[in-house]
């Protein structure tokens, strides 16, 4: 339920409102835009009658919410969230632009490609230092030795840092990462996202690669119902029938999620397309369809690359990019 109050309302009567809501045990989120305040009412509210909270003074709305996910809901929260992390800001109107490697290798590859990225205006570095794989005998990252090198790396460059969790055990070592990405894989580890719930750090939640829409929002939801609201939704592509392409890159998604909730949207092209020559024919696209951010892989030396060097830019190609998607917002944003 939605409780949209009239301009500069009463303290009091608003004070009353709210305890008498939590009386019920019903939860009540304040959202206070520019415009107008609004109250997600968040519990089992069958039973609070909605014509009595809408004759009261302060109240110029109630309407009742049908979509399952409350705390990620758009009408919960009509002003877009901007979540901080350690100095970059995420959604709002910005393009946050998050490059590094697949995964972390050494401490000069990591070193040399956050120079790289941070001096073409990315505002975040990322690495994969746990890498969940098909495979059991694939390369799985370097474990917690990957995260100390990609600290390393931040303290080189004042760069934020972003890194997957791949199991909940994990979440000491992520103490004093920047935001904990949630991979594809593990969009629905439910466990896992309640961990994540508990605590204040910003969450990437990855798509999963057959995950709807209402999915995806759940799974959010789940994070965001613990407590922890700063989270960061990435398309990285579902699931296609066209071998060409690794994944399909689902750029509809960007406009619908903009209706439907009020979470950062950024696109992970390199993870969908799997080929860095894709990656600046396709980015663009994203920022048209009003992407928050792109997160992108960049690898000094693709050919030797542990993991995923076809679809790594070189650090000069991305750095030609970036220019091109800088001047695309820009213009957009007239």
């Amino acid at each position: 339920m939605i409780v949209v109050l009239k301009q500069n309302p009463n303290q009091a009567q608003l004070d009353s409102l709210i305890a008498w809501l939590k009386e019920k045990q019903i939860d009540v989120h304040e959202s206070v835009g520019t415009s107008r305040t609004i109250l997600g009412l968040v519990g089992d509210t069958a039973a609070i009658d909605a014509d009595l909270i809408s004759a009261l003074e302060i109240v110029e709305d109630v309407k009742r919410v049908q979509e399952p996910y409350k705390h990620a809901n758009r009408k919960f929260h009509p002003e877009p969230t901007v979540i901080s992390a350690g100095g970059a800001q995420i959604g709002g109107g910005s393009l946050t632009l998050m490059a590094g490697p697949c995964s972390v290798e050494s401490e000069e590859q990591i070193v040399s490609i956050a120079k790289a990225v941070k001096a073409s205006g990315a505002s975040v570095l990322r690495g994969g230092a746990f890498k969940p794989r098909t495979s059991p005998y694939s390369f799985q990252g370097m474990g917690e030795e990957g995260i100390a090198l990609l600290k390393t790396a931040r303290e080189e460059t004042g760069l934020p840092i972003a890194a997957e969790i791949a199991d909940s055990a994990q979440l000491p070592l992520f103490a004093d990462v920047d935001i904990i990405q949630v991979g594809a894989r593990n969009m629905q580890n439910f466990a896992l996202l309640k961990e994540l719930g508990t605590q204040e750090k910003p969450v990437m939640l990855m798509r999963g690669h057959c995950a709807g829409y209402e999915e995806w929002l759940m799974s959010a939801e789940y994070i965001m119902a613990g407590g922890n609201h700063n989270v960061i939704l990435c398309e990285g592509g579902v699931r296609s029938i066209e071998p060409e392409a690794r994944y399909l890159l689902d750029l509809s998604a960007i406009p619908i999620l903009r209706r439907l909730t009020h979470l950062p949207v950024l696109v992970d092209p390199s993870h969908a397309v799997s080929r860095a020559w894709l990656v600046p024919e396709i980015a663009p696209a994203a920022v048209a369809a009003g992407a928050d951010g792109l997160s992108v892989e960049v690898h000094h030396d693709p050919e030797h690359a542990v993991m995923d060097g076809p679809q790594s830019m070189r650090p000069e190609a991305f750095d030609a990019l970036a220019k091109q998607l800088s001047a695309l917002h820009a213009y957009l944003k007239g």
